[in-house]
């Protein structure tokens, strides 16, 4: 899943009060099972992910008993400030479950350890070439690798096969005139005061994800401004407020909307983008009779298939671990197919590792595949610690926007003042850092 937290970035004070006894009451966890003589390897492991992965980690001791693993299931909701917390308090475990969206943040505070030199050692075990691209591209910073996928997320269309094929529309579109034609021709066929597309307003991933496939950069000058104004992004988002424009997509948020599944199933919504948590979903939720009558398809782009994002979960060492090599080798093992498929198997959770796919059920299963071939093409987002406050400020100017409050020009002039604004300390510290660099040269080029 793409991972959002409301926590603010690095800088953010309000999490300070309290900080070392947060840390303390978090690792009160006896360590009576610790096995006399072992090294001990702490792993914070957050949500359903740190349950299901548990009698791996009893098979990972079993293999390894001089290490001793030391768990802790950590909330979702907890897991972002209290990893902050941790690193306030010197208490960071030796490897993390991090939200991609989070490495950036904690690789500028220098908690996280490079991972370049660990994976070429252990190519065998952790191949380069077996991971999807654009996910692992989410862990790298300054051209260092910081984490390895755990599992991986992104997003497709869903869509009603059969008001598709009663509107006249064979196959999925691969393009933006396709898909427009397509939204356009299945509104003549639903229910009066219906809409085909569903994109809901509070969500920032639409206008990014379209904006990508036009090309943009969303950001200029080395992370440190915005790049709204551009063209590229302009296209992108020309085309998400026009779907609201053209009353082909509703202007609501999340809040709003009633219940998705029953809008799909009464055919007021006939195209919907979403992620892999909502294939089960679906499944359960819509009646027996509709279960032939949705698809899933991979994105269409300006001018043929478009990529989405690369989102998921990834495995972390920080830099002060105790045993770094114990901690790599549980990534290793982690990392291994049959064990991405066994936890894909547990929490439904997509494997990171592209070998991985062909010996789950995710092979034959119809639904996943437009997945898999997604995942092939996916961006990853600015690798800035201030990334989920522009997307924040991203939403915001769509909604803007397709409310009619603002014209598409002075939303994204806005939004570049916002993030401008967001970005000014990085802008200050990267000058700084240059300055720095420069005096220092100076001082050894003198005889």
């Amino acid at each position: 899943m793409l991972i959002r937290h409301p926590s603010r970035v690095v800088g953010r004070a309000m999490w300070l009060g309290g900080a070392i006894a947060a840390v303390s009451g978090l690792l009160s966890c006896s360590d009576a099972n610790a096995r006399s003589g072992s090294r001990e390897l702490s792993v914070w492991a957050l949500g359903s992910e740190g349950e299901a992965v548990q009698p791996m980690i009893r098979e990972f001791e079993r293999l390894h008993p001089d290490i001793h693993v030391r768990l802790q299931q950590i909330p979702f909701t907890a897991a972002h400030e209290k990893l902050l917390t941790a690193f306030v308090g010197g208490a960071l475990p030796d490897v993390a479950q991090l939200g991609n969206t989070w490495v950036p943040e904690f690789a500028a505070l220098n908690a996280l350890s490079p991972l370049d030199a660990a994976m070429a050692r252990d190519s065998t075990h952790t191949p380069r070439d077996d991971y999807f691209a654009g996910v692992l591209a989410t862990n790298v910073v300054d051209d260092t690798l910081y984490g390895i996928p755990w599992y991986v997320d992104t997003r497709v269309m869903f869509y009603r096969v059969d008001l598709a094929r009663a509107a006249g529309i064979a196959h999925p579109p691969t393009t933006w005139d396709e898909w427009r034609d397509a939204l356009i021709r299945v509104k003549r066929v639903q229910p009066a005061g219906s809409y085909p597309m569903l994109m809901p307003l509070d969500e920032w991933a639409q206008p990014v994800m379209l904006a990508l496939q036009a090309g943009a950069t969303l950001l200029a000058d080395h992370g440190t401004r915005g790049a709204f104004r551009d063209s590229s992004f302009r296209r992108g988002f020309t085309f998400y407020i026009d779907l609201f424009r053209d009353s082909l997509a509703p202007t609501l948020v999340n809040t709003q909307i009633s219940n998705v599944y029953q809008e799909f199933a009464a055919g007021r919504t006939a195209f919907y983008i979403t992620g892999p948590w909502n294939v089960g979903q679906f499944r359960q939720r819509l009646p027996d009779s509709l279960q032939n009558a949705w698809a899933t398809a991979p994105l269409p782009g300006p001018n043929g298939p478009g990529v989405s994002l690369a989102g998921g979960s990834s495995l972390v060492i920080t830099r002060g671990a105790r045993h770094p090599d114990d901690a790599w080798a549980l990534i290793a093992f982690l990392s291994d197919p049959a064990r991405q498929a066994d936890f894909y198997e547990r929490t439904g959770d997509l494997p990171a590792r592209r070998t991985a796919w062909s010996t789950t059920k995710l092979a034959a299963d119809p639904q996943f595949a437009a997945f898999r071939e997604q995942l092939a093409r996916v961006a990853p987002m600015p690798a800035v610690p201030e990334w989920e406050l522009i997307a924040t400020d991203i939403a915001d100017a769509a909604e803007r926007a397709a409310r009619g409050r603002q014209t598409i020009d002075a939303a994204l002039a806005d939004l570049d003042a916002q993030v401008d604004g967001v970005l000014e300390k990085r802008r200050w510290l990267l000058a700084h850092r240059q300055a720095t660099s420069r005096t220092s040269n100076a001082a050894a080029a003198k005889p």
